[in-house]
């Protein structure tokens, strides 16, 4: 005898029970008998006993139907469907002997399901439990006939979980209960008007307003940096700026954007916009020139460019072509506000640790090392700078141009023994011609005296610039006896071919033209009016008549 609901026995339909003729959960029945699920005949089989019809709630047993309907019950509000399940069958089906009995069964007793949670509840249905159905006194009241199954009434109260409209994050599940969820029932959450619910829920929205906010914070300030970006005013200072002043050194063919970097960088002006801006709309603002200039900080771009346009605000040293060391280091010590002979003094001591060719300084009567190596140019000076770093940025641009020519091959085709030699000649070129088309045909004297077979002066100069160089002077009244009687390696009137070293610092065009000498025979010239012109002669006759014309210019 299989138990169902809560052991009770079966009894016939009542003709009043809601669910007469509804076949119970398992499928539509007749009202005139029991349906078997086998087309409404009944099936025997005296050889196998008949198993339990798992799944099919109106027609076989099913062991654990009672527990299921113990927790259907529970679960939708305590409706008591175990009664209505019982009188669901016309006949209670009893597993016997191969057949199924259709009779009326006899009631058992209810002697307790151990897993019942209603121990002492211990009524049978059918027994001294009344049946209500169909009284005032039922409840839950009485469902038609024609619905199939009773359906939990809708809770007003009820609180959607996380996974259905309500994230967990708002409901605060999990925040204060440490009860494990499947030990709660869903009328143990809290209500939503809970003071823990209401205190999450504002920082929640709290949280959503500051993360709302700071993301317009955001949009609103990068929208403004790009406004301001593409069409606002470049940032820049007003004024002349304050009392404090920086050195600013501007390179070689630097843009109007490197310059405004580098203005930048040093507090000048407050930013690189600005400056070129103001570079392109001044009308001289593509003048300004490598070198470095004193500037004030915190200026306006058009101060900026103003000041760097005017002479004053340059902090450089210029070595012209030609210039020799001893000028030079006069120079440096005045820009860098350093006593006289500073420059001279370090340049004596530290030669070797600026930066010169191997091939430089390669004899011992050479009077400055240097001489020939500070190539002319513009070159940063200002106060705070060292005298040795102006040195050495003048050497690694003689270095540099230097390198543009093969000068030991030069020197070989010229019959010359090295390098060195080669800038002494060009020292000489520059120093001695006066114009830039002189000094193809000075050079050219140049090498006509230092040939062997050079029978008019015996391969002696006879230069009166080698002479001023070792007096440290620049006179063009020289008397023969002082010359004569001068035997310093550097006068060439009394040494033969060239002197120790440079006798100052060429350019450029020298050293092109001492490179590419004229071949027209020239062997004397004479500056004719002492300054400017000066005459080339083949013959010693036509140097005389050229010393002549000179005398007479000066009225000697």
């Amino acid at each position: 005898m299989t138990e169902y609901g809560r052991g009770q026995g079966s009894e016939p339909w009542h003709p009043e029970d809601p669910l007469y003729g509804d076949g119970g959960w398992g499928g539509q029945q007749a009202q005139t008998g029991p349906q078997s699920p086998y087309g409404g005949q009944p099936q025997h089989h005296p050889e196998q006993p008949q198993q339990p019809q798992y799944g099919d709630w109106g027609t076989g047993e099913h062991p654990g139907y009672g527990q299921a309907q113990q927790q259907y019950q529970h679960q939708y509000g305590q409706q008591q469907y175990a009664g209505q399940a019982q009188q669901s069958y016309d006949t209670q089906q009893q597993y016997g002997t191969g057949t199924w009995a259709t009779g009326p069964q006899p009631h058992l007793p209810y002697t307790g399901d151990p897993t019942d949670p209603y121990p002492q509840q211990t009524a049978a249905y059918g027994g001294e439990q009344p049946d209500l159905y169909g009284t005032p006194d039922a409840y839950p009241p009485p469902e038609p006939p024609s619905r199939r199954r009773a359906e939990p009434e809708p809770r007003t109260d009820w609180d959607p979980g996380p996974d259905q409209g309500e994230h967990a994050f708002f409901s605060g599940e999990g925040d204060d209960d440490d009860e494990p969820a499947d030990r709660r029932g869903r009328g143990e959450r809290r209500g939503r008007g809970g003071k823990g619910k209401k205190s999450r829920n504002g920082c929640a929205c709290l949280v959503v307003a500051l993360v709302f906010g700071g993301g317009l914070a955001g949009v609103g300030y990068f929208g403004y940096q790009f406004y301001q970006d593409r069409f606002g005013a470049a940032p820049d200072y007003a004024g002349d700026g304050t009392s404090e002043q920086v050195t600013v050194e501007v390179p070689k063919g630097a843009s109007g954007a490197e310059i405004g970097r580098r203005l930048k960088a040093a507090g000048v002006v407050k930013s690189v916009d600005a400056f070129v801006a103001a570079q392109s709309q001044n009308p001289d603002g593509d003048s300004i020139q490598a070198g470095a200039y004193l500037l004030n900080k915190q200026m306006s771009a058009a101060s900026a460019v103003e000041m760097m346009l005017d002479p004053k605000s340059q902090n450089n040293v210029m070595v012209t072509p030609g210039q020799r060391n001893v000028a030079v280091y006069n120079k440096i010590d005045e820009k860098l506000g350093l006593e006289s002979g500073t420059t001279k003094d370090i340049a004596e001591k530290k030669y070797k640790s600026l930066g010169l060719p191997s091939w430089a300084n390669n004899n011992g009567d050479i009077k400055d090392p240097l001489e020939g190596f500070l190539f002319p140019g513009t070159y940063p000076a200002a106060k705070g700078m060292k005298p040795e770093a102006v040195l050495k940025e003048m050497v690694t641009q003689a270095n540099r141009r230097y390198a543009q020519y093969d000068l030991a091959a030069k020197a070989k085709a010229l019959d010359l023994k090295n390098p060195l030699q080669v800038i002494t000649v060009a020292s000489l070129v520059q120093a001695e011609g006066k114009t830039e088309d002189d000094f193809r045909k000075m050079a050219e004297v140049v090498y006509n005296r230092l040939s062997s077979d050079n029978t008019e002066t015996n391969q002696l100069l006879q230069f009166d610039s080698t002479f001023n160089y070792l007096k440290g002077e620049s006179n063009i009244d020289i008397g023969a006896d002082e010359i004569n009687s001068n035997q310093d390696p550097y006068n060439t009137y009394t040494n033969k071919g060239l002197p120790p070293g440079p006798i100052g610092n060429p350019g450029d065009e020298a050293l092109k033209a001492t490179l590419n000498p004229t071949d027209d025979g020239w062997m004397y010239f004479v500056a004719t009016d002492g300054k400017h012109k000066t005459e080339f002669a083949k013959t010693i006759e036509e140097h005389q008549r050229l010393v002549d014309e000179f005398n007479a210019s000066r009225n000697n």
